[in-house]
C-alpha cells in the first residue's frame, strides 16, 4: 500500500496542470485542470493556513502546484488542500517499491510497472545487469525476483 513520504516530488510540477481561476478570499479557490478543463473548488485546511500564506516554495520550484508548500520546521512538503484535492491527486501513488540503502536512506523508487528512478550508480548497475534482464510476465513473480536481487545486493525494499 502506498504511503506518502512527503518528499515533494509529485507536486513540484503540478502548477503546469492546475491554475487558480478564482480566489474566494476564505482559503477556498476555484481551480481548473489546464489539460482537461475540469473545474473544482478546493479549500486549504485550517491547520495549514499559515503555511499556505508562505510562497517561498515558488522560488525553488516555480512550477509547483499552487497549493504545495514546504514546512521548514519539520522538513516536509504539504498539500494544503489535501482533504479537497482533485481526483487525479487522490489516485496518485508515486512508487510501487521504495529502495533504501543500509542506513535507511532512499536511493531509488520502482515506479509504474517496472521503471527504476535512481541517482545511485551502484543501484543503476544492479538494475541494468540483473533486473532489466528478468523476462517474467507475471508481475508477482517478477516483484519477488526483483526484491530478492535488491536484498542480496544489500538494499532494503519498502512497498
Amino acid at each position: 500500500m502506498f504511503e506518502c513520504q512527503q518528499c515533494g516530488e509529485c507536486c513540484s510540477h503540478l502548477g503546469l496542470v492546475f491554475e487558480i481561476i478564482e480566489d474566494y478570499g476564505d482559503y477556498s479557490n476555484l481551480i481548473r485542470n489546464q489539460y482537461t478543463g475540469l473545474r473544482q473548488i478546493v479549500s486549504v485546511s485550517e491547520s495549514l493556513h499559515m503555511l499556505y500564506d508562505l510562497h517561498d516554495i515558488f522560488l525553488e520550484r516555480p512550477e509547483a502546484c499552487p497549493f504545495f508548500r514546504f514546512n521548514t520546521n519539520d522538513g516536509l512538503y504539504y498539500c494544503t488542500v489535501h482533504l479537497t484535492r482533485p481526483e487525479i491527486c487522490q489516485d496518485y501513488g508515486c512508487w510501487r517499491f521504495l529502495i533504501l540503502d543500509n542506513q535507511g536512506n532512499r536511493v531509488g523508487r520502482v515506479m509504474e510497472r517496472r521503471h527504476l528512478h535512481t541517482e545511485s550508480e551502484s543501484l543503476e548497475k544492479i538494475w541494468e545487469h540483473c533486473i532489466r534482464t528478468l523476462h517474467e510476465d507475471d508481475d508477482e513473480i517478477w516483484d519477488r525476483k526483483m526484491c530478492s536481487i535488491i536484498h542480496t545486493a544489500g538494499f532494503k525494499i519498502r512497498d
